[in-house]
């Protein structure tokens, strides 16, 4: 008979072995978060909107407490973007009182400007005089004498004599420049990456009241989720 002999075989002690497993669920975690905020970061660097010029008016002697607003916003990232919303005091302003102008060569001319408002007919719509005033409507193609010539034909392009669609003209700067040509909406705006929109808009009633000129009014801007806050001055029209 031989003597059987046993062989001691080393193992990984269960300390270890925990040890092991604690440290690769770190590393796994922390490559997880690190990924998931670089995708966070990359769609934010690539999805931006900044507006400027932001206004917002009332008037105070006009008992219809309707209120107008405009912005010019630029598509400052890499992809196309949609301007969906714009909130005030946390109402939405619908696509129906949104107009918009996003011609290349209009926007740039006017991107920079002072935007005004000549003031509100008994309607609660912009109005406006001669080429003395800025703000100008146009009701289904009709134009005032005063701007025969003025306005572009492209501002006209598809309208119909007495239909309800509306443009307003609006000249920022004096007489001669390029005026801007609103167009009524429907719809959230679509920006490329780099371009420009100059936005007017009509709020809904008693939004805003005159009581509230000179008063801070907090406006939200979007495309989405892009996008943020700014508080604005309301300005008596």
């Amino acid at each position: 008979m031989f003597p059987i002999r046993t062989k001691n075989k080393r193992a990984i002690s269960v300390v270890m072995t925990t040890l092991i497993i604690l440290v690769a669920s770190v590393v796994l975690g922390t490559g997880v978060v690190l990924y998931g905020t670089s995708l966070f970061q990359t769609g934010g660097q690539t999805q931006s909107i900044a507006s400027q010029g932001v206004k917002l008016w009332v008037n105070a002697t006009n008992s219809s407490n309707v209120g107008w607003g405009a912005a010019a916003i630029r598509n400052n990232g890499d992809v196309l973007v949609s301007v969906s919303t714009i909130q005030i005091r946390g109402v939405s302003i619908p696509f129906s009182s949104w107009f918009v102008d996003t011609d290349p060569t209009r926007t740039a001319a006017n991107f920079q400007a002072n935007f005004n408002l000549t003031g509100m007919d008994k309607s609660g719509f912009i109005k406006g005089t001669a080429a003395a005033s800025p703000g100008y409507k146009i009701n289904g193609g009709s134009v005032p004498a005063a701007l025969t010539g003025v306005v572009s034909a492209a501002c006209l392009a598809g309208q119909t004599p007495g239909a309800n669609t509306q443009i307003i003209i609006q000249e920022v700067y004096n007489s001669g420049t390029t005026p801007l040509c609103l167009s009524q909406q429907s719809g959230p705006t679509a920006l490329n990456p780099g371009a420009k929109m100059i936005i007017y808009y009509k709020m809904p009633l008693s939004l805003l009241t005159p009581i509230d000129s000179g008063s801070s009014v907090t406006l939200n801007i979007f495309a989405g989720n892009v996008g943020g806050p700014q508080t604005v001055t309301v300005g008596n029209s």
